[in-house]
């Protein structure tokens, strides 16, 4: 077994799912039958919740391929489009030690820098994740993220899974809102101000033509002294949940 995969099978399975409450399991919730109950449904807080993500994260025209855009779609159980599925999970600093992400990235978010009133006086060691098209429940080898290194408006793409930071998300505990939904950080991030984050198109809608592409931006939202966005403050198109299940036809 290689390195990267001894990590990786070390890390709990409910690391992501116990570490903020982002993800839900329910049987109404994620993509095809073939999929099954480990599927995973990524949905923005601008058009859905848990009990009704209404649009989730699809890959565009089923395009398994290198460069093939990211969008939200109408739910649908038929769908393969939607179905996604964990490449690797588990903490920042496991991607680290597995060399998927940069030292300045494992400090910042895998529990190594300061953070001025916090109990531990550090930043948490964050939950991270790939995230794998996975068409009819098989693997592609493709998860979805940037094709270089993270900037404002670098469009969601698929990726070859398990190669860099560019497929890797951080779940943003420092922001997370109430009732699970949370920024999605870039692996890739040079910004430890204003991170990259994962974002849906301002004034857009999942169903106009054509398609809005999922992309990533700076981190909004008001900073306190510490430096992190005020509750209620970061923009709801960069707020994301998940479901785990088989979406409802």
């Amino acid at each position: 077994m290689s390195v990267k995969s001894k990590v990786f099978a070390a890390a709990t399975a409910l690391t992501l799912v116990g570490g903020v409450g982002a993800i839900a399991a329910t049987s109404a919730n994620a993509a095809t039958p073939s999929c099954g109950p480990t599927c995973i449904d990524i949905f923005n807080h601008d058009f859905g919740t848990h009990a009704h993500p209404n649009f989730v994260q699809d890959t565009y025209r089923q395009g398994e391929k290198v460069g093939q855009p990211q969008i939200l779609f109408r739910v649908a159980n038929f769908d393969p489009a939607e179905d996604y599925t964990f490449s690797y999970q588990g903490l920042v600093s496991d991607f680290f030690a597995a060399g998927l992400v940069s030292a300045a990235v494992d400090l910042h978010y895998g529990g190594g820098a300061t953070l001025p009133g916090s109990p531990t006086g550090a930043f948490p060691d964050d939950a991270a994740f790939e995230l794998q098209y996975s068409p009819y429940g098989v693997d592609s080898g493709l998860c979805s993220g940037v094709a270089a290194t993270a900037v404002a408006g670098e469009g969601v793409t698929l990726q070859p899974c398990g190669v860099s930071a560019k497929t890797v998300w951080i779940v943003d505990s420092a922001d997370t809102v109430t009732h699970g939904y949370v920024p999605f950080i870039n692996g890739s991030d040079t910004n430890f101000s204003q991170p990259f984050v994962l974002t849906y198109p301002g004034n857009s809608f999942p169903t106009d033509k054509p398609r809005p592409q999922l992309y990533v931006s700076n981190l909004t939202g008001e900073q306190g002294a510490n430096g992190l966005p005020f509750t209620g403050t970061i923009n709801s198109s960069q707020l994301f949940g998940a479901d785990l299940g088989i979406l409802a036809p």
